[in-house]
């Protein structure tokens, strides 16, 4: 594929086969089209910010897109996610396809009469994991994992954010429902949208905000510090789940705020 064309269903197959091909920015007509024009059969997965959708190429293969709901409202959220999943490539992390940040021009009706709103559209586009979430397995006792597998599993996550950690990536949202399993049951790390890189030689941040998931949320975040441990208390929680095969703490809504 020309560095400069625009991306078809054939450059979407060959950068599926080609692990060192990079992401791209992706049109919006190419994603509506594998996805059905996002339709309710394609929907996959969804919550409070975004709704995944399978996309189908012509080889058979597929894909996943990830639509933001509310674009505008998540702006700064998407060129973070984005940044970081540009600069994460690694066995035990989602592999990122690319990216759309489009804008489509829309005839609304305002005040007796017809505009033209600019309505924008943000997705992502990822490898297609057939083995769905972690979540899935913990919490389902059909579904129940022998020893070996939850070791890999634990393995697996465990490479996966000590990667991102030495590239300055803290993900600030690690839970079972974002590590999803791929034909081998092994993990990957996925939903960086709460996720930021730090600068060489910082450490910590500050934040007013409220994020993550209660459960998985270190202590220190109460006093809105952000640190490398933040993940890591997540970890633990996780590496808990895994081997007892329940959760520590009641079902709670997710907190993910801007």
């Amino acid at each position: 594929m020309d560095r400069h064309s625009t991306p078809t269903r054939s450059d979407l197959e060959c950068m599926l086969r080609d692990e060192k091909a990079e992401p791209k920015a992706l049109p919006l007509s190419l994603l509506e089209d594998i996805t059905n024009g996002f339709s309710e059969e394609r929907e996959i997965g969804s919550g409070g910010f975004a709704v995944v959708y399978k996309g189908m190429l012509e080889n058979g293969a597929a894909v996943a897109v990830k639509r933001i709901s509310i674009p505008f409202m998540f702006e700064k959220e998407f060129h973070r996610e984005v940044e970081c999943l540009i600069k994460a490539s690694h066995q035990n992390v989602i592999r990122f396809i690319g990216y759309c940040a489009d804008s489509q021009g829309k005839a609304e009706s305002y005040d007796g009469k017809f505009v033209m709103a600019d309505v924008q559209q943000r997705l992502l586009c990822f490898e297609y994991l057939p083995h769905g979430t972690l979540d899935k397995y913990i919490t389902d006792v059909s579904c129940g994992l022998d020893w070996r597998k939850r070791y890999r599993i634990i393995n697996g996550i465990c490479k996966g954010l000590h990667y991102l950690h030495e590239n300055r990536i803290l993900h600030l949202d690690l839970k079972p429902p974002n590590i999803l399993l791929d034909h081998n049951m092994l993990p990957k790390i996925a939903d960086f949208g709460l996720s930021r890189r730090f600068d060489e030689k910082q450490s910590r941040a500050i934040t007013a905000n409220m994020c993550g998931t209660f459960g998985y949320l270190a202590p220190e975040f109460v006093n809105g510090v952000i640190t490398y441990r933040f993940d890591l208390y997540s970890l633990g929680v996780i590496i808990i789940e895994i081997l007892t095969g329940k959760k520590g703490y009641h079902d709670v809504d997710d907190v993910r705020t801007v």
